[in-house]
């Protein structure tokens, strides 16, 4: 089985580069030029489906594997018998050292020959060292982000969701509670301000849950754990609330941002 790797050295913290990864906008932006085109949301998520094409040969890239380890992406539907996209994350005491690879099967006969041809001359480690040069420039870029926090607020074994009412594009999908971090208040402090603005309750946050997630080329989310300390949950600026068990999780339809931090979530409920 044919296979390219290709390492970078990022001079940003882990979960930093993990954020970048984790905009599909990029790898768009890096294979552009290159004959390879790339469709999908604003960010990657577990289940996330790319649509792409490497000269004549298209396919749909599904997306197994994205978290502060890393992202994987296999081939379905496409011509190859397999094809996937894997990056991972190592944290050195220079940087994150980001490992780039594809690996892929052809099948027999003259289709076969023109994909080793199409991916092994070149092409495919072309793709991963411009996907690597754009890594390393977002996670620049995000350094200096600014921060929206989200707080999993978890009681009795369930999780606190909330029912967006605007704008329009987001009215009724699902959210974490939180907001924008705002000058010189640190990320704990925004949780509990944002938490007493939006629900009217007073919460001790914890660790943080799952990668920072890019939101926007300035702006990134970043969720801690939360625990309440005082007063029950309104819905003051959204149009519900809900407490959600493990097996709620994967059944709302929640903005793209949320959604990738759905498997670092799982873990906290029983």
């Amino acid at each position: 089985m044919p296979e390219l790797r290709t390492t970078t050295l990022v001079d940003a913290p882990l979960r930093t580069v993990a954020a970048a990864l984790l905009d599909a906008r990029l790898l768009a932006r890096a294979v552009r030029g290159l004959g390879v085109r790339i469709l999908g949301g604003p960010v990657l998520f577990v289940g996330a489906e790319l649509a792409g094409s490497v000269g004549p040969v298209n396919g749909r890239l599904v997306v197994t594997r994205a978290d502060t380890t890393g992202v994987s992406a296999e081939l379905v539907g496409g011509p190859l018998p397999r094809f996937t996209l894997v990056t991972d994350l190592l944290h050195t005491g220079g940087g994150t050292m980001v490992v780039d690879s594809v690996e892929w099967s052809s099948p027999g006969g003259p289709f076969g020959r023109l994909a080793d041809v199409l991916v092994g001359r070149g092409l495919a480690l072309k793709v991963l060292q411009a996907r690597a040069a754009a890594v390393s420039q977002r996670s620049v870029e995000l350094r200096s982000a600014r921060v929206v926090v989200g707080a999993a607020i978890i009681r009795n074994g369930l999780l606190l969701a909330q029912q967006r009412s605007y704008p329009a594009d987001a009215a009724g999908k699902w959210e974490l509670p939180g907001g924008r971090v705002e000058p010189d208040e640190t990320d704990h402090a925004a949780v509990v301000r944002e938490c007493s603005e939006e629900l009217n309750v007073t919460v001790e946050p914890g660790d943080q849950v799952g990668p920072d997630v890019p939101l926007r080329s300035d702006l990134l989310l970043r969720v801690f754990a939360a625990h309440l300390t005082d007063g029950e949950p309104e819905a003051v600026e959204h149009h519900a609330l809900r407490w959600l068990t493990a097996a709620d999780l994967d059944t709302l339809d929640w903005l793209p941002a949320d959604r990738v931090l759905l498997p670092a979530l799982h873990p906290l409920l029983p």
